[in-house]
């Protein structure tokens, strides 16, 4: 049987590629994990059921992510229906795991908009107390300038000069403290959250939100995108390990013996037929995987002894087999009908 097939063939990834990947996929899904359990540990102050709400954020987590893995298993093997149903559950999954990094990261920004408030906060009341004194000051010279006028200078102006001394004193202590404050360090996100609202027009709680849905959804979209990636190597290894050897790479004409129907591209093996039990046994006999007897094929693929019979009957009448002399079977490979 002659099949003509168009070979484009890819290796499989390598350590450093597969430990990139593993590290890059791990380290988004556990941040998404992070921001999830910042969201669901703020629902109840409880240690129970703190930890209730964390297993659930874990296995939400979780299960999001084999959800989609497991929508592209189904979608590889043309199973749309199940497909369907494996990305409904992730969309659902991931609603409420983009709620949870949305809770998280607005959670950590508010905390770093807290401590520039807090620092500016008093420095606004430094200079509020400053300029009260200011503000006393200025009436205590309206009151000296009353005194003045009365021609009471010895009485009154004195006693409001001596006061303001104290409180030049006190403003001059005040601003000295202000000053020593510490300086707020805006963190980057403050600043960038700051940035966006200027550019676009818009208030900083508005850009905040902005900011942190996008950040939550690029996380999933991130992590989604390297469980694929680990999926597809694993699905490209099972088939080029089972049916690379069937390919003649050097040559357009493949003959096969089994009726299998691969195109190969860069990235997957697509279009894989099911294998009959004769080219199972085939198969498994060419590449060496089980010994060439009655009793281990029985064994492997659960047979009477009746189907076994037909079996080495069917592969000698084909030329597939030779029994020797012993009563022994071996393994041609050969077909002696096309």
């Amino acid at each position: 049987m002659l099949y003509h097939a168009s070979v484009e063939l890819r290796y499989p990834k390598g350590p450093f590629a597969l430990s990139l990947v593993g590290l890059l996929s791990g380290a988004s899904i556990l941040a998404s994990i992070v921001f999830s359990l910042l969201l669901f540990l703020s629902i109840d102050d409880n240690p129970m059921m703190q930890w209730l709400f964390g297993s659930l954020a874990v296995i939400f987590e979780l299960g999001k992510f084999y959800a989609w893995y497991e929508f592209g298993e189904r979608r590889a093997h043309h199973n749309y229906a199940g497909a369907l149903v494996s990305l409904l559950f992730y969309g659902v999954l991931a609603l409420i795991s983009i709620g949870g990094s949305i809770g998280g990261i607005n959670a950590a920004t508010n905390q770093a908009a807290a401590h520039v408030h807090q620092a500016s906060s008093k420095i606004d009341s430094f200079n509020a107390q400053i300029a009260a004194i200011d503000a006393q000051i200025a009436l205590n010279n309206e009151a000296a300038q009353k005194y003045i006028e009365m021609e009471r200078i010895a009485t009154g102006v004195r006693q409001i000069q001596k006061q303001n001394s104290d409180l030049r004193k006190q403003q001059q202590a005040l601003a000295l403290e202000r000053d020593s404050l510490p300086v707020a360090s805006q963190g980057s996100i403050i600043g960038l959250i700051e940035s966006l609202a200027a550019a676009l027009g818009i208030s900083s709680g508005n850009a905040q939100l902005g900011l942190v849905v996008f950040l939550s959804v690029l996380l999933d979209l991130f992590a989604a995108f390297f469980v694929s990636v680990i999926g597809e190597e694993l699905r490209f290894r099972h088939y080029y390990h089972n049916y690379r050897p069937m390919l003649s790479p050097s040559s357009n004409n493949i003959d096969v013996d089994l009726p299998l129907r691969l195109h190969l591209d860069e990235h997957v093996v697509d279009d894989v037929e099911p294998l009959s039990l004769f080219d199972e046994v085939c198969l498994m006999l060419a590449q060496g995987d089980i010994s060439c007897s009655k009793k281990a094929i029985a064994k492997r693929f659960n047979l009477t002894v009746d189907a076994v019979d037909g079996l080495f009957k069917d592969m000698l009448g084909r030329g597939l087999i030779h029994q020797k002399p012993n009563h022994h079977y071996q393994w041609l490979g050969t077909r002696a009908d096309s």
